[in-house]
Order: structure tokens, then C-alpha cells, then sequence
């Protein structure tokens, strides 16, 4: 019953026009940015590594792919809790004022059962989301730019990372970026459940990943102490896999914590569906 449950509501998000958003937002801007480094990408590089070479002779490192791949994952991964909460905001609150979730209800399945698939349904929508940006940003920039060693600029250090290391670097990030996404659909989907109309959910969500975004950036002491609460400090793990050394530690904790925040929001949202009143 589960699997027939999860079909429906994926059949569902196929036949809402909203879900295409994402999907489209994320090839458009892909393709800009490959489109623009193929024609620009040697000054891009030059613009890059300027300070650089004041100080050093940097020889063997071309503009590749995997430069490109992770270029583009660092711009566009801010934008996908957006486009996440677009679709996770309105996955129950939508049918509550449609009203076919009262109608869905007089079926003979349970309100977990409900609750069940329409989170997986969300979740399989997440990874489509993030194995379509890793096609299209990550193999799609090595098909055309050609493969090669990443070179990631910090404000304190240089890491280059080896070609021959870069696909188990970037699988890591994705499951860790899908995680993290994963942490925002709980979250989105949590307001969807304590509301009766799709656009409220959408907005509030998207204004609070938003403004814990922007605490995330401002170094100053009384945010120092917030930091760590918010899930939104977590979600960007993934690009501690870019690092020289990954610190294994400093992973698994966020890790824990970013699933921690997914049961909570989840088991949160299923205590608001099974004892919300939808007769009215």
C-alpha cells in the first residue's frame, strides 16, 4: 500500500507544473555559466590566480571540467533549498486547500501511511534535483572542458585536489549536499503540515533559510553562539570534501546533526497530520 501511496504522489508532483521550476532553473543556469566560462574561462583562471602569481610560477594547471563542475556547485547549491521549498511547502497544505487531502483520508490507509509517502515523494524530488546538477554541472563540464585537477582558492591556504581523486570527492559532496537538501525538504514540509494554504509555508520557509543564510556570514560574536543551533550551518558540509585533508570528525558530526534535524522535523510534521481535524 506504502509503494502505492508514494507512486500517487509522485505521479502527482509529475503533473504540477511547479515541479518543472527547479528542473529549469537549475539547466538554465548551468548552462550560462559552462556557456560563459568555455567563451571566457582562460581569463576567468587568469583572474583567479593573479595574487597568486606574484608569488609563485603556477605550471600544470589548466582550466578543466572539475574546476568548472565545482564552480558551479558552489553557485548554485545556495539556490536549491529555494527551489526545494517551492515543492515541499505546498505537498500538504496544497490539498488541504484543494481539499482533496479530506477526500484522500476516507481511503482505508492510515495518516502515517499518508504522511510516509508524500515525505518520500519529496525526498525522491530532492535527488532528482541533485543527480540532475550532478549530470549536467559535474560530467556535463568534463564532456566539454575535459578533465583534470581542482584548485580551490581559501582565504588561507591553496588545495589542489588530484584528478584521479576528484570523482569520489564529488560523489561524497552530492550525498552530503543531498543531505543537506534533504534537512530543508523536513523542514518546508514541517511548515506545510501546520498550515491550510500552499503559499504561507513557501514564504515563511524560504525567509527563514534565507535569513539564517545570511547570520551564517556575519562573524560577530552573538551570531558566533547561534551558529551551530542552525541547521542552515550544516547543510553546506559538503564542501569540507574540497578540503586537503577532509577532517573526518568535523563531517560525521554534521552529518548526525543534519539527521537529527530530518527525524525532528519529520516526526513533528507526522504528530500535526495525525491529529489535525480536516473535517471542516
Amino acid at each position: 500500500m506504502l509503494l502505492r501511496l508514494v507512486a500517487a504522489e509522485c505521479y502527482k508532483l509529475v503533473k504540477r507544473p511547479r515541479s518543472y521550476i527547479g528542473l529549469a532553473a537549475i539547466t538554465v543556469i548551468i548552462m550560462v555559466i559552462q556557456m560563459a566560462l568555455y567563451a571566457d574561462g582562460k581569463r576567468y583562471w587568469d583572474f583567479l590566480t593573479q595574487s597568486l602569481s606574484r608569488s609563485f610560477e603556477i605550471t600544470g594547471l589548466d582550466f578543466n571540467g572539475n574546476m568548472v563542475g565545482f564552480i558551479i556547485l558552489q553557485t548554485l547549491i545556495i539556490q536549491m533549498p529555494l527551489l526545494v521549498a517551492l515543492i515541499s511547502g505546498d505537498i500538504i497544505s496544497g490539498e488541504v486547500q484543494t481539499g482533496t487531502l479530506r477526500m484522500m483520508l476516507t481511503r482505508p490507509v492510515s495518516r502515517s501511511q499518508i504522511i510516509a509517502a508524500k515525505f518520500i515523494a519529496s525526498e525522491l524530488y530532492v535527488l532528482l534535483l541533485i543527480v540532475w546538477m550532478g549530470i549536467l554541472a559535474w560530467l556535463g563540464s568534463v564532456w566539454m572542458f575535459g578533465s583534470g585537477d581542482i584548485v580551490v582558492l581559501k582565504s588561507e591556504e591553496l588545495v589542489i585536489i588530484r584528478n584521479a581523486e576528484t570523482t569520489m570527492r564529488f560523489l561524497q559532496a552530492f550525498i552530503a549536499a543531498f543531505l543537506g537538501l534533504s534537512v530543508i525538504n523536513g523542514f518546508a514540509f514541517l511548515l506545510s503540515a501546520f498550515s491550510e494554504n500552499s503559499i504561507t509555508p513557501i514564504v515563511a520557509g524560504m525567509s527563514t533559510i534565507m535569513l539564517f543564510t545570511i547570520i551564517g556570514t556575519f562573524d560577530l560574536p552573538i551570531f558566533d553562539a547561534i551558529k551551530p543551533w542552525l541547521f542552515t550551518t550544516h547543510t553546506v558540509i559538503w564542501r569540507n570534501f574540497f578540503d586537503s585533508v577532509p577532517d573526518w570528525n568535523f563531517i560525521a558530526q554534521s552529518l548526525w546533526v543534519l539527521l537529527i534535524y530530518m527525524a525532528f522535523f519529520y516526526f513533528v510534521a507526522l504528530w500535526r497530520f495525525k491529529t489535525k481535524d480536516f473535517t471542516l
